[in-house]
């Protein structure tokens, strides 16, 4: 369990903390989770680094309202809560994965990206499957950043076929992370989102995160980590069957792909297909289809997919007729 200590200067703690403790009070009825402690003029909290960056980010809204209006009440404090988009233990709160570098909530935005949330938490596997845009990916790195927060595991690994390059790199000038970056980028840009530049290539240099091409995995076990399989309609039947069988006992492995987007050549064939067909309703792995409904890009990406899935469904009935 983690632990913190906010301290308050140049105010009477009882403006913050209300009479007989009354705001931490209700603080701690939205934050049931954390132990909370007021003593002299200092917060002590204690719990996962999730909830603790929430919490902290109220309590100096507190201070600044106190500062500006010389008062606070237990409703301000509420809609404080209610702006960064808490309230009262309910699913709601499951929505608010953590807090990204400047402080802005990081949640799940759709239906099938809490579904990911609320799934993660009773499976060790997860295959998140559906069309570009859906947030399947950034989803999958908010919830493998919240696990190395809360010390739930000790590493992120993140992997994708490196397809594009025939995962046959030594052609490309440069050195192995030069070489891999331009197909690794999208995980990059998550990760930016979420940790702060230094800390982040601090982890990397570390091998706290490590970024690597899916045929780097083979030979390994993957313990106490979480694992990220990118892109995965892209590897083939052995790949996919190698990866999955890398899985460490206190392992979450989420893969996410779009079954419409194989980048393969024409005679292998997608081992994400065949994991579909394999793995779909084994105990401990959980399935999620993603939809245009989960598009959150430019509102024209969703009648895009929409229309190229209809074409391509009428083109597969012609050819079963």
């Amino acid at each position: 369990m983690q632990e913190r200590v906010i301290e308050f200067e140049a105010v009477n703690p009882v403006e913050i903390f209300g009479t007989e403790n009354s705001n931490i009070d209700l603080l701690k009825s939205y934050f049931p989770k954390l132990r909370i402690i007021a003593r002299g003029n200092t917060i002590k909290i204690m719990g996962s680094d999730t909830e603790m960056d929430r919490l902290e980010l109220i309590v100096h809204s507190m201070y600044k309202f106190y500062q500006k209006y010389n008062q606070l009440h237990p409703k301000d404090i509420e809609a404080m809560i209610a702006e960064d988009g808490g309230s009262k233990p309910d699913e709601s709160d499951n929505a608010v994965i953590l807090h990204g570098v400047h402080g802005e909530q990081i949640k799940a935005r759709t239906p099938n990206q809490l579904e990911m949330v609320k799934q993660i938490e009773t499976h060790d596997m997860l295959f998140a499957l559906g069309p570009a845009g859906t947030g399947k990916t950034y989803t999958a790195v908010a919830l493998a950043v919240r696990a190395l927060k809360d010390r739930e595991v000790k590493k992120i690994i993140l992997t994708r076929p490196a397809v594009e390059a025939g995962e046959n790199l030594g052609f490309l000038p440069g050195d192995l992370k030069e070489k891999l970056d331009p197909y690794l980028q999208p995980l990059y840009d998550a990760l930016r989102d979420m940790i702060p530049s230094e800390k982040l290539n601090d982890f990397i240099d570390k091998g706290v995160i490590q970024i690597a091409p899916l045929a780097f995995m083979r030979g390994r076990t993957l313990d106490k980590a979480f694992v990220i399989l990118d892109e995965a309609q892209n590897a083939t039947e052995s790949q996919l069957k190698m990866f999955l069988t890398r899985m460490g006992k206190s392992a979450k492995f989420v893969i996410t792909g779009d079954r419409t987007q194989i980048d393969l050549p024409p005679k292998q064939k997608s081992g994400l297909i065949q994991a579909s067909e394999y793995l779909e309703g084994v105990d401990g792995i959980a399935f999620i289809h993603m939809t245009g409904a989960d598009v959150l890009r430019h509102r024209l990406v969703r009648k895009i997919i929409d229309r190229y899935q209809k074409f391509e469904e009428t083109s597969t009935d012609n050819l079963k007729n």
